[in-house]
């Protein structure tokens, strides 16, 4: 069954931002949903790098492992649901999940990743209140 499906609003009415960067780390899609989690709109993110959104502290890092991938046309991550800490346009840290995915041209040279991302913020610091009571009653103060 073929569908014939806008591309655009579908990336512009899912609640996960979708971003796409080259082979370079240049930011060239942006979702509305990534304009809702990072503050950033789509005008301010394109053409920027992800150091838009990696926090300082993970930046090399993450260019490391970006450059390798455009490298060897691999990631390391494949399907795997990654949970790392992002940085808001206000500076304030999110906690993000996000998978990724490697783009190749007809010739399977890499050029890029996909990437969608969901703010955990929330989830995880009731994780962590929960976490922290559970601890409490488990080992009570004298």
């Amino acid at each position: 069954m073929k569908t014939n499906v806008n591309l655009n609003q579908l990336l512009d009415c899912i609640g996960d931002a979708v971003i796409v960067s080259d082979a370079k780390e240049k930011i060239v899609l942006w979702n509305s949903a990534a304009t809702r989690i990072f503050g950033y709109s789509e005008d301010e993110a394109l053409g920027n790098t992800l150091d838009l959104i990696v926090p300082e502290r993970q930046r090399q890092r993450h260019s490391e492992g970006y450059s390798n991938s455009m490298a060897t046309g691999t990631t390391r991550y494949g399907t795997s649901l990654l949970k790392v800490p992002a940085r808001h346009k206000d500076g304030h840290t999110l906690s993000i999940a996000f998978t990724v995915g490697m783009l190749f041209d007809e010739n399977h040279k890499a050029t890029g990743v996909t990437a969608v991302i969901r703010d955990e913020t929330e989830r995880f610091a009731e994780e962590r209140t929960l976490k922290k009571r559970l601890a409490d009653l488990e080992n009570p103060q004298p």
